[in-house]
């Protein structure tokens, strides 16, 4: 994927979000998701499997310069988004008890797909109220969202809030990586992250078709066929 204008060529294509065989609803083995992400010219992975690592550890081990270990963790009032995780954190915690965790790792901590009503890990404005100040970002673009206004609502807040917004596919299967990614300046840790981010550029997205929901029902289901 070029690069969109006279910027820095050395900026990196990054996708924030995205899921392995790892997560009950998807079927994207790591090797899959690393060839789909070298053929789009996704130069950093933040695999985000639903409250386990394991996922990103296999495609880390695969292509450790690519693949940033992450997850996405159900907490009791919504998801939280992590990136540069060292630990796993377990599904059912309190807010404040996951971001104290992820604090302890020095993990980059953002809020996923915040006000999308048709997840169960969506939040109610009052309780992402509470936990602002100890966030890094929320995303404000995820491709999954199948209404706009989801994304549109993310993004209002967050420049309501002065926070720094982040893009995924939240891509279930290999096809869906890259449809939301960012540009950003050379990053290694979840410090330089949070700097890089300053100097975001959006990369071309794409809503997602509501049919990739049938494509994660049928991950859960052939899951089920093997139990």
């Amino acid at each position: 994927m070029a690069f969109p204008n006279d910027q820095s060529p050395d900026y990196l294509l990054i996708d924030f979000h995205v899921h392995t065989i790892h997560s009950p609803d998807s079927l994207t083995t790591p090797e899959k998701l690393l060839a789909a992400c070298r053929r789009k010219g996704i130069d950093r992975v933040i695999v985000t499997d639903h409250n386990t690592i394991r996922g990103a550890l296999e495609a880390k081990a695969l292509d450790p310069e690519r693949v940033i270990v992450g997850e996405e963790i159900l907490t009791r009032e919504g998801e939280i988004l992590a990136a540069f995780v060292k630990e796993e954190i377990p599904a059912g915690l309190s807010p404040e008890e996951t971001i104290a965790c992820l604090k302890a790792q020095n993990a980059f901590i953002s809020i996923s797909h915040p006000f999308d009503l048709r997840r169960k890990g969506h939040w109610r404005i009052e309780s992402l109220l509470k936990i602002l100040p100890q966030i890094d970002a929320i995303e404000t673009f995820n491709a999954r969202c199948t209404l706009p206004r989801f994304n549109r609502q993310a993004q209002d807040f967050a420049q309501q809030h002065n926070l720094r917004g982040t893009y995924g596919s939240d891509a279930h299967a290999a096809f869906e990586i890259g449809r939301g990614a960012l540009y950003l300046p050379p990053f290694k840790d979840a410090e330089s992250l949070r700097t890089a981010l300053q100097h975001a550029i959006s990369a071309p997205l794409r809503l997602s078709s509501p049919l990739v929901y049938l494509v994660s029902r049928y991950a859960v289901w052939c899951k089920k066929q093997k139990t």
